[in-house]
Order: C-alpha cells, then structure tokens, then sequence
C-alpha cells in the first residue's frame, strides 16, 4: 500500500457534475481529491482488507443473534425498551438487509484494525461504487495507469444483485432529510441500482411521510409506502413519533431494526468480550466515567457519533484531539487507540463495504487529523502488483 501522486484529469468536475456527483466539493474544499490515488497489491486486498471484511460481517451477525435474546443486552446497547420487540422481530424474520461499511485502520501490513461498523447509514457509497471506477477507466484509456490496473470494487453490481433478490411488485420508496445534497446523492444512487433490477422507486423527503387514518405510511400521494429506504439512524427514529408507527404500519424497512445493534458503538465492548484477542479488534469496554480526562493511547466514542462528531483521543505521547458535535446524550466506549497511518500530510481510513452479506470493495478517505470527519477527502485507489 502506497500514496501515488498524479494530476487531475481536465474536466474532472464536469464529468462528476453530469454524472449526478453533486457533492465533489463541500462549502468551497474539496471532497473528491484525485490528485493522487493509494495502490494495493492483490494479497494486500484479499488477505489483510476481504477476508477479515468477511469474518467480522459475520461476528456481527452472530453478535445480533445474540443480543436480541437478552433485553439486558440490548438494554446495555441503549435500546428504548418500547423497541425492544421491534428489533427482535425485525432479527427472527428474516428482513432483508442491503449494505455496511466497516472502518479499519491499515498501512498495507495487516492486520487491518477495526475502528467501528457503519451498517445502518453509511454514506460515501456512490463515490466509492461509481465515481472512483470512472476515475479508474479514465486513467487507464489516458494511459496514466496500466491497462491490467483494477480496483477492489463490485460494489454497484452487487447492489443491483441484492435489489434483484429483495424482488416485489409496486413501487420502493427512498427516502432522506431534506436538504442534504450528499445524502439525496446516497439514495438517487441506490434508487437507479434498484431500477436496473427491474424495480419502481419513488423518491420521498423524510417530513413528507404521512400516516393514514389506518396507522399506514402514505406518500404525497396518498399510496401506501409498501417498503421504505431510509437514510435516518434508527437511535433517531426510536425518539421520534414517527418510530411509535413502524410495528404496525406495514411498511418493510430497509435497513431494518435490527441494525441498530450493529451500527451502535456499544457492539464493540461485546465484540471485544466474545472474541478477546482476535487480530482485526481492538480492546474496548464501556467508559463508566466519561466526564475523566482520556488514558494515553485510548479514544473515547459515543455510542452513536456520525464522522468523528464528539470523538476524541489521546495519543501514547499525551497529544489530545477532539471533534465537537452534538452527541452527548448516550453511554460512551474506551477503544484502544490504532492510530490512523500517515501518508505525507493525511491520516488515512480504509473503508471496507459488506452489500447483501458480501465484502464488496472499499473508499479511501483522508483528513488532516487522526480523526476522520464529515470534511474529510474521496481518494481513489487501484489494485496493482
């Protein structure tokens, strides 16, 4: 593994603009930053970055079995007790699930270190599944990358292999708050990989969501919402009104329930509990007392921080780093620190994505700090031996 320098290709941000990338820049910074793309050998990608992909999807689906038997559990995982039924269910159904993302910390000699799982919201799909292999074609027709050059990326195929065995007739609503360009972006994306399966999608903001008379989920429309993506965390939804509806309306969610086991930061003390020592985890308990300064060489997380938001960590030599945010209402976690490797000036995060059960290929992003945030850069890599 290795940064290498190139330049930009001309008119890189037409392209991305008629391609739908709308977000490729935030607030005038750059997000996509192909100045350079970060190389991977074959045994690099199947041996340190898929397989243990695959072992912990696993871990974790057995974690949820697990967990959905024990209200003490999911009681410790903050679970509102009002839910703890339809989390179970959701698990004891069956319902299908389509994506994750895990977040390691690797410099190209293993074993890749498990920060944390994004398996209810993740964003950084699009870029990682379409935009960084257009970037890929490009190169390799410019000449700039060798014709034998590829990536660690099915990412898109496989979303369309997921819609196609989720199946179902009448129409499958996306939905997000409205207003987020990156988010609209995150869902347009699933609903055309929906289409190519032959599905009807309708797009929906998350404030139009009515509820009939018969405690049924309605669009603008009046119809029936039948099944419903929704790019809104479910520690949300549990708080709100519109979470008090869901048991009874009908409605397939997707992610379902029982991802907010997964997605919650308080999995990683049970994950460190169950499987002590495994390679890929990094000690973690419960921090009984996070109002203490942070031990040396520890990262202090709430369960439910969206891109670094209230994370904050204290290196071996005592340097202390924080990220301001708005989630303080929820138990927090001690994690081992395994620093982010440097690569020039940026601290770089592998992110690792499971669609439909499967380790699918991987983004890249980059910060100026050891903790990756939400104005942390898109780089592109290749597979090159």
């Amino acid at each position: 593994m290795r940064k290498v320098d190139c330049d930009e290709r001309p008119g890189w941000r037409a392209t991305a603009e008629r391609e739908g990338f709308a977000f490729h820049t935030i607030d005038g910074e750059r997000y996509w930053d192909e100045r350079g793309y970060y190389q991977f050998s074959e045994a690099q990608i199947t041996t340190d970055l898929e397989a243990p992909t695959q072992e912990l999807h696993a871990m974790c689906l057995d974690a949820v079995a697990r967990i959905v038997d024990s209200e003490a559990l999911m009681a410790r995982l903050a679970i509102p007790p009002a839910y703890f039924d339809l989390v179970r269910q959701s698990w004891q159904a069956g319902e299908a699930h389509l994506y994750g993302r895990f977040d390691f910390s690797y410099a190209g000699v293993g074993p890749a270190k498990l920060i944390e799982a994004n398996y209810d919201t993740p964003t950084s799909l699009y870029e990682a599944a379409a935009f960084q292999l257009i970037w890929l074609d490009e190169q390799v027709r410019r000449g700039v990358l060798p014709p034998h050059a590829s990536q660690f990326n099915s990412i898109a195929e496989d979303l369309v292999q997921v819609f196609r065995a989720m199946g179902g007739e009448g129409l499958f609503h996306f939905s997000t708050i409205s207003g987020s360009v990156e988010d609209r972006g995150t869902t347009d994306f699933l609903r055309r990989m929906a289409e190519h399966a032959g599905i009807g999608t309708r797009h929906i903001d998350l404030e139009d969501i009515g509820l009939s008379a018969e405690g049924r989920f309605v669009d603008l429309d009046g119809q029936p919402i039948r099944r419903l993506f929704k790019l809104h965390a479910w520690e949300h939804i549990f708080h709100e009104a519109f979470g008090g509806a869901i048991a009874g309306s009908g409605t397939q969610f997707v992610e379902p329930a029982w991802k907010a086991l997964v997605s919650n930061k308080g999995l990683l003390p049970l994950l460190w509990e169950w499987h002590e020592g495994h390679p890929n985890l990094l000690p973690a308990h419960l921090d009984s007392d996070p109002q203490r300064p942070v031990p040396k060489g520890w990262v202090r997380k709430p369960y439910f921080s969206r891109e670094g938001a209230n994370v904050e960590l204290r290196t071996l030599d005592g340097q202390r780093e924080f990220e301001d945010g708005p989630y303080t209402d929820a138990p927090y976690i001690l994690q081992a620190l395994a620093p982010l490797p440097r690569f020039g000036d940026s601290y770089t995060l592998v992110g690792s994505w499971v669609i439909g059960g499967q380790a699918s290929g991987i983004g890249i992003r980059e910060d100026d700090t050891l903790i990756t945030k939400d104005s942390s850069r898109f780089v592109p890599h290749v597979v090159l031996d």
